[in-house]
């Protein structure tokens, strides 16, 4: 019988080397390579493709720069694109460049084909480029001062003949398709925008450059090169060789299931890219999620800003898993992420070597203790046994549920959870009393509670292996098991599948605790000047311990935040409270940008009675400080965890 596996194909975009990847792209491809992993764990036979786009203007100016060829110039980066993956465990199947001879022969091929259809037709293009995005602009949509809309930089005047795609005439049938598969274009708000921008109305686009020679010749007319996006786009398919003998990966994975990208290319990926598969009569992938910018220190990263971060010194210092795990946890996919160093250290520090790494420690050490290094097979004895056996089996369905949804993060909750009430179960037990005891029921009670704890690691390593991959086998090794690699989300499922004789393995801590590094204070002014304090407010009336007693103060983390449409000055934001989330309206948006604000700790005040504005009911109050000149901080606690009682 041949493979019945069910097929799920999965891409990164192909990055651009211009220069070395940053912690933006490592967040893209730790995702994707998590939800890879977790579909070859659900049985699945995975197809997942990263790679590099390497031709255009910009590249062959950087490489006459430095006096190299751009093949010289691009395959110096793109070598640490692949080193960087191998630190990072990136389990790609292929991993695919644009000027690998297979993708030339794909995008001719399919260039050929929408020409003589009569999609891509000859004429003279005269406008602006932009050349660090490789992107084209009409005059209206051109930011202050002939910038780029979507990058803010510089664009040129190009004045050239120019192959031309047919964008417009395919409109409708692409209206048509998107209200036939509203998850096709993924969050829903992305969706709502690009619908926006296509009624707004299309100009066909430019699909060759005669101003420079990099690039993918027309075959038909070569002294063109293909546009950089009918080039790039064509990558998802030529990496599957469709005009190779019979075409077998093609016919296989396409269409592809999921293409991952950041949000400032979703337009090309669901409006250019699903109208040249139209064109040429080929199926559209399945889903385009846009993921959100990482955010440093409430800061977008920016070369010019100088706060680009390189995951390579994290990974070398602090681990591979400790990068994964603290981007998949912290971050709602979709929405902008923050990072700050401290924040990343103490959260891996709380979450992999306490939670984690002490009950593996703390396990095996007993198990080796009390009962010689061996675990017997226990059924459960009371009420603690069947609640921790009940919710291993609930975690492994509540992280299935998440990770399908794609909530990466709600999926790696549901199992801290898991392991938390296992760290309590211990405490609870209490088996260095039980070992003390020469009775027989506190000696089955012992045996009971340390095959509780091991079988649950058990569970745990399976569950975790997709988004700790360096971690996850070692919890399996010191658990005296084999065969870890063959271990399925089946396996999970079932509780009790630990054998009777298992022999433990005490190993090294698998995750080690890191000092906390200190943020960077701004440097004072060397002489303040003297505050008019005439228009200070004054105090309100006192108020009873009573009255302060019923206000619920929490720490709450800000999961998304966002302007609320028609209005001037209030900010959507979804709260977490440890518990649960929270949205929650503000009127600072005159005093903060939503993007910087989300990753932050804030005062909430949690039992206001909610209130409906702009159509939006608002659950409590985020507290602020405002000054008597109309400056507004929001009141901020970094080091407490979501759902700390403010007292």
């Amino acid at each position: 019988m041949g493979d019945t596996k069910k097929t799920y194909y999965i891409t990164t975009p192909i990055y651009y080397p211009s220069a070395k990847l940053h912690i933006g792209h490592t967040y893209c491809t730790s995702v994707a390579d998590t939800i890879a992993r977790f579909k070859r764990l659900a049985g699945y036979d995975v197809r997942f493709l990263t790679g590099s786009d390497e031709h255009g203007q910009k590249i062959q100016r950087a490489a006459e720069a430095q006096g190299i060829t751009p093949l010289e110039y691009t395959t110096n980066i793109v070598n640490g694109f692949k080193a960087l993956w191998e630190k990072m465990h990136i389990s790609n199947d292929d991993f695919i460049r644009t000027t690998d001879e297979r993708h030339e022969k794909v995008v001719q091929e399919l260039f050929t084909k929408a020409y003589e259809k009569g999609d891509i037709y000859k004429a003279e293009y005269e406008g602006w480029y932009c050349t660090p995005d490789e992107t084209f602009w009409t005059e209206q949509k051109l930011g202050p001062n002939h910038t780029c809309p979507d990058c803010g930089r510089p664009v040129e005047r190009v004045k050239e003949e120019s192959y031309f795609f047919k964008l417009g005439k395919y409109t409708d049938q692409w209206l048509k398709f998107i209200e036939e598969n509203p998850d096709f274009i993924q969050p829903e708000s992305r969706r709502n925008e690009m619908i926006q921008f296509v009624k707004q109305g299309l100009e066909d686009l430019a699909v060759s450059r005669t101003s420079f020679d990099w690039g993918i010749k027309v075959p038909f007319d070569p002294k063109h090169v293909v546009y950089v996006w009918f080039d790039a786009l064509v990558n998802y398919i030529s990496a599957l060789s469709p005009f190779d003998g019979d075409g077998e990966l093609y016919k296989k994975y396409w269409p592809a299931d999921l293409h991952l990208v950041g949000k400032e290319i979703v337009r090309f990926h669901t409006i250019i890219w699903p109208m040249m598969l139209m064109s040429l009569e080929l199926p559209l992938p399945k889903k385009v999620f846009g993921h959100g910018w990482m955010i440093v220190d409430g800061t977008k990263m920016s070369k010019s800003l100088g706060n680009v971060i390189d995951p390579i010194p994290l990974i070398d210092t602090y681990g591979a898993d400790s990068l994964r795990y603290y981007l998949l946890s912290e971050i709602t996919l979709g929405n902008d992420g923050n990072f700050t160093l401290p924040n990343f250290v103490t959260k891996i520090n709380a979450d992999l070597s306490n939670d984690l790494g002490n009950l593996l420690n703390r396990t095996i050490a007993m198990i080796e203790k009390y009962h010689g290094g061996v675990i017997t097979k226990c059924d459960d004895m009371d009420d603690l046994d069947r609640d921790v056996s009940a919710l291993a089996v609930q975690t492994v369905k509540d992280f299935e549920a998440a990770m399908e949804n794609m909530e990466l993060n709600k999926a790696i909750k549901s199992v801290w959870a898991f392991i938390g009430r296992m760290n309590k179960y211990i405490d609870e037990t209490m088996p260095w009393v039980l070992a003390k005891s020469e009775d027989a029921h506190d000696k089955a009670r012992l045996q009971s509670a340390m095959y509780h704890l091991a079988e649950a690691l058990r569970i745990i390593a399976i569950l975790v292996s997709p988004v700790i991959p360096v971690g996850a086998p070692k919890i399996w090794d010191q658990l005296g098991l084999v065969g870890f690699g063959e271990a399925t989300l089946e396996d999970a499922k079932t509780w009790g599948a630990l054998p009777t004789g298992t022999k433990v393995v005490k190993g090294e801590p698998i995750y080690p605790r890191f000092e906390i590094p200190e943020m960077i204070e701004a440097t004072p002014a060397e002489a303040e000047e003297a505050v008019d304090t005439s228009n200070i407010p004054p105090l309100k009336e006192n108020i009873t311990y009573d009255d302060f007693e019923k206000l619920d103060l929490r720490v709450a983390k800000v999961v998304s935040c966002e302007k609320v449409p028609k209005s001037k000055k209030l900010l959507k934001f979804v709260l977490d409270i440890g518990i649960e989330e929270r949205t929650v309206l503000s009127g600072i948006s005159q005093y903060y940008e939503p993007e910087a604000m989300v990753g932050k700790k804030v005062i909430y005040l949690s039992n206001l009675a909610p209130k409906k504005m702009m159509g939006i009911e608002s659950y409590g109050m985020i507290l602020s400080a405002s000054d008597w000149e109309e400056h507004l901080e929001v009141t901020n606690i970094e080091s407490l965890p979501a759902g700390s009682v403010v007292k």
